[in-house]
């Protein structure tokens, strides 16, 4: 004596049966196969499945972003496209949401709202900090073809006389190959210019309009040399 399956039902079992190997698949093999560390994404542990798991001190180059939960969203599978969404809500301003896109041409980042400590990044410049609110860059083929969102630089303060508590902000845009933030302080006498390649590398300014004398002097002997606008400027460049 013998069982019969319907069509339907062998069709069902089957899916089912394809559905549950792919919920076990590990976040960590998904991580590594879909080439994130070649993008500069790293972290000290990762664990749970692809449709959600956790990730430990996540760091993009040499940004910490922390601990937060992640997936992988299976819209952007259909498409081409993988998409790994990252999520850390605590109530406190060290939440995190965003995601991170890859294709095989493409790599960018998604919707990111956080805030995020950059102490010592960028020195001698004296950002402490960035703010992302809903930012997204994409870049393809080592170009920025997609840059929205608006960024913030908390400054620290660290030069006597130049008042930058309030930070610089700005909106994302692509600027050539490069992206481009160009960052404004409330006054509008102080502008931080930040020029991002795709594989990490930067290059910035950092403008002060000033007709103190005082200020001036301040400014030179922390680096700045006379600009052609008559203010003064102190240029950096580096990796994130």
């Amino acid at each position: 004596m013998g069982f019969s399956f319907p069509a339907r039902r062998r069709l069902f079992l089957l899916l089912a049966l394809l559905f549950a190997l792919v919920a076990l698949f590990p976040l960590r093999l998904a991580f590594n196969m879909l080439g994130l560390q070649e993008n500069g994404l790293a972290a000290r542990s990762i664990n749970g499945g692809v449709w959600w798991g956790t990730i430990e001190q996540l760091r993009l180059g040499r940004v910490m972003l922390g601990n937060v939960e992640a997936r992988l969203s299976p819209i952007q599978l259909l498409v081409g496209r993988a998409r790994m969404d990252f999520v850390r809500q605590t109530g406190g301003p060290d939440d995190l949401k965003g995601a991170v896109t890859v294709s095989s041409a493409s790599f960018g980042i998604d919707d990111v709202t956080a805030s995020i400590g950059a102490d010592g990044l960028f020195a001698p410049l004296p950002i402490s900090g960035i703010d992302f609110s809903d930012v997204s860059v994409r870049f393809a083929d080592g170009a920025c073809v997609r840059a929205q969102g608006r960024i913030k630089a908390r400054m620290a303060a660290t030069i006597q006389g130049l008042n930058l508590s309030q930070g610089l902000s700005g909106e994302a845009v692509c600027d050539g190959p490069a992206l481009f933030l160009p960052l404004v302080s409330q006054s509008g006498l102080e502008k931080l210019n930040l020029h991002i390649e795709a594989d990490g590398s930067y290059r910035a300014e950092l403008l002060v309009s000033t007709m103190d004398a005082a200020l001036a002097g301040t400014l030179a002997g922390n680096g700045f040399s006379r600009a052609a606008d008559g203010g003064y400027v102190l240029k950096i460049s580096g990796r994130l």
